[in-house]
């Protein structure tokens, strides 16, 4: 039976993670198995997999069947996109970003992984760490994933002996150190067998750390937003035409970070009036207090000029205001970046036309080497890029704050988003 039925599931905690490894890594299967094992599958899709495991000749279930959704997937064994899989335990709800692992789908990558409080990054056991994980760490560091789960998966395969886990959790740290990664748990599994996913291994008693899921289910996430900038981007203005509501005037949108009460005093930006907030109005009522990332709607003081775009600070806290942004961009089009070339630029609510000023330099993904002879930046390419937009922008440094800290270039000729952008 799956837990999504559950009693109270809308008020459990949400935790986005993301998963990353080479081909064959055993994701599926690690997917499949947190899947089954939390039970959070129907005893109907268990029993279609048992058969279709059977048809092809295996001796054991294939829970690697039950994340395989792409027909291309299962014929060429790859994957080619960002699934995004539900499910929920009596203790959390979970959504999962599985991502490919290829360099030709680091923008895939980038897409599932930036709204992640965690990373789940899987080495084979008889491989070690390859030049692929090394791109996925850089990946999780570049966008700010707090948390880094390193699976040492197939340990089946080397005998669960513990010097090979020992070796691969030390290479991983030494290169770890150069990266901006705060937290990072290592666990030994078997995803095909059920060690040390949802189960505590008898076959690894040398391991003395949590399983996965109790890792995901225990996990403190509640200090990775950014609670001390407040920052309220104006979404929306509500004044609503019916007489008994001639007064109201709210501006509804979702915090980005901060804390905010009836009373605070505020500033708006860019007019820079100040005022205090009068009420804050949630979908089921008035609210003491709101937070990131909670959507909600400010009611003011005083009648000011606020409009979608505006946003809304503590006076004595307030953000870069700047038309020149630094930024780190994953380019996500076949058509190549434009030196002096001109886009729109999206920044939570606001957006604008911006020039492309400078490309400073390429990141190697594999070596993390600066490519400043080369500036072709193409498809999947990361890079830092300096940008001029044709109004100020109110931001943070993508470290401080994600949602106030990230633009998207998008295509003004075809509306396509081009690339996705980290203020440095």
């Amino acid at each position: 039976m799956s837990n999504f039925s559950n009693n109270g599931y809308l008020n459990m905690e949400l935790l986005r993670f993301t998963t990353a490894g080479s081909v064959d890594d055993g994701k599926s299967t690690l997917i499949g198995r947190l899947l089954y094992d939390s039970k959070s599958i129907f005893e109907d899709q268990y029993e279609a997999i048992r058969l279709s495991s059977e048809r092809r000749g295996e001796h054991i279930v294939n829970l690697a069947l039950l994340t395989d959704g792409l027909r291309a997937e299962r014929e060429q064994g790859i994957t080619i996109d960002v699934a995004y899989r539900y499910f929920a335990t009596p203790k959390r709800k979970f959504i999962i970003a599985d991502t490919p692992g290829h360099v030709q789908y680091t923008r895939n990558m980038v897409t599932g992984a930036s709204t992640a409080n965690l990373a789940i990054i899987l080495v084979d056991a008889r491989k070690g760490v390859i030049e692929q994980t090394k791109r996925h760490a850089f990946i999780a560091s570049l966008l700010g994933i707090p948390h880094v789960v390193v699976c040492v998966n197939k340990m089946d395969l080397v005998d669960y002996d513990q010097a090979t886990f020992e070796r691969i959790k030390k290479d991983f740290q030494g290169f770890a150190s150069k990266l901006n990664v705060q937290d990072i748990q290592f666990i030994p599994i078997s995803a095909l067998h059920g060690d040390n996913v949802v189960k505590k291994s008898a076959k690894m008693d040398w391991y003395m750390g949590a399983t996965l899921m109790y890792l995901l289910e225990t996990i403190h996430i509640g200090s990775d937003l950014n609670l001390v900038d407040c920052r309220f981007p104006v979404q929306y203005v509500i004044r609503p035409h019916a007489d008994e509501y001639h007064d109201y005037r709210g501006y509804a949108g979702r915090i980005a970070g901060g804390v905010f009460k009836p009373g605070d005093r505020v500033m708006v930006l860019p007019s820079g009036f100040t005022t205090r907030i009068k009420a804050i109005d949630g979908p089921e009522g008035p609210v003491k207090e709101a937070f990131a990332p909670m959507s909600v709607t400010i009611r003011l003081e005083d009648e000011l000029d606020v409009s979608r775009g505006d946003m809304i600070v503590r006076e004595n806290n307030v953000p870069k205001v700047s038309q020149d942004l630094n930024i780190m961009v994953c380019w996500m089009h076949p058509r190549r970046l434009q030196l002096k070339g001109k886009y729109a630029i999206h920044h939570t609510t606001q957006q604008a036309r911006c020039v492309v000023k400078n490309i400073l330099y390429k990141i190697d993904i594999n070596t993390l080497h600066r490519k400043q002879e080369d500036l072709e930046v193409g498809l999947n390419d990361i890079a830092r890029i300096s940008v001029r937009t044709t109004r100020p922008f109110f931001f943070d440094k993508y470290q401080l704050n994600r949602s106030s800290g990230s633009v998207i270039l998008i295509d003004e000729n075809t509306n396509e988003t081009v690339g996705s952008g980290m203020i440095i």
